[in-house]
């Protein structure tokens, strides 16, 4: 290896390192730009594949061909497998497996076959990890050290949570998806009023601001477009809005979803209704805000105290100090 004959920092020839760091600078920019332009929209694939059991269900078309249909066994094998080994343990209730379709579509995922994989994770979880506790704290040495009323929260707790599990992971994804939608209702809102007094039709009016939100609020723009979608092959027009509300868990929701129904069956003027709820929802959005901001006070007092007023004492009082400890040091 040749020594450096450029200007050297820390043994580094300078030339050699600006060069290294301006390639990776120039890979970074390229990129960057191509992520740029070839964002795709998160609509667009969801859509197409509605669109395309929309086109199935009109036409009676349910895995028609034999590769499809053998796709679908396939799929669907793990789960069928799941069902009749709860089933022939007598604990799959139906009651239990239309909750847990609920839940699953709340919290955005589409397949009704994973309820059973939830409440088969119910039974599962507890025994496997429960029991895995157990033989360490009682099998092994691990915990030796514990007291018993430790070791057997130990043991009760991690049972409890597992069991707990794909309830907790439901609930936390439903609220995320259901924070994600309320940002957007009152702008959904804005833009339905348009369409309506526009001329469109609901199914339309439905379509064009899953289209114009599908962007800014991917998850409300899926709703809308899946309730366009069921508005123009259901035979009941009520069914599909009731859809909406059980797929999302919030009571704006159900307010709006009220209001179509009326409007639909009484035949009031629907823009009106609309501009009315939609003014209603800011309002709750900026008092939401403006609660937040009220806590703000209270939630600042532990890390000004903690971490602020120390800080703040130090360069105060700091220089006070180290004149007093030269004045006493020099006495």
């Amino acid at each position: 290896m040749t020594d450096p004959t450029g200007p050297t920092l820390l043994g580094f020839d300078v030339i050699y390192v600006a060069t290294v760091l301006a390639g990776i600078a120039a890979f970074s920019v390229l990129l960057a730009v191509y992520a740029a332009i070839s964002v795709r929209d998160p609509m667009a694939k969801r859509v197409k594949a509605l669109n395309e059991r929309r086109e199935q269900l009109k036409a009676g078309i349910t895995a028609s061909t034999s590769k499809r249909r053998a796709k679908l066994v396939q799929k669907n094998a793990t789960t069928d497998r799941i069902r009749d080994f709860l089933s022939s343990l007598k604990v799959l209730q139906d009651s239990q497996v239309k909750t847990a379709q609920i839940k699953l579509m709340q919290a955005g995922i589409r397949s009704k076959d994973y309820a059973v994989a939830v409440i088969f994770g119910r039974m599962v979880l507890p025994i496997a990890l429960g029991g895995t506790m157990a033989f360490l704290v009682y099998g092994t040495d691990m915990f030796s050290d514990w007291t018993p009323l430790k070791a057997y929260g130990l043991v009760a707790g991690t049972a409890i949570l597992s069991y707990k599990a794909p309830d907790i992971y439901l609930k936390n994804k439903i609220q995320k998806r259901s924070s994600a939608i309320r940002k957007g209702i009152p702008d959904a809102l804005d833009l339905l009023v348009i369409c309506a007094e526009a001329g469109l039709t609901v199914d339309a009016a439905f379509g064009r601001v899953a289209r114009e939100l599908g962007k800014a609020y991917p998850e409300l723009g899926e709703e809308f477009s899946l309730t366009a979608i069921e508005l123009g092959f259901l035979t009941d027009r009520r069914q599909a809005f009731e859809n909406l509300a059980m797929r999302i868990d919030l009571d704006s929701i159900r307010g709006v979803v009220t209001t179509m129904i009326q409007t639909e069956k009484y035949g009031t003027p629907l823009a009106s209704a609309l501009r009315v709820l939609s003014a209603e929802f800011r309002n709750e959005r900026m008092m939401r805000a403006e609660e937040k901001a009220a806590r703000l006070p209270a939630i600042m007092t532990v890390p000004l105290i903690l971490f602020i007023l120390p800080v703040l004492f130090v360069v105060i009082l700091g220089p006070a100090a180290c004149s007093i400890n030269d004045a006493l040091m020099s006495g």
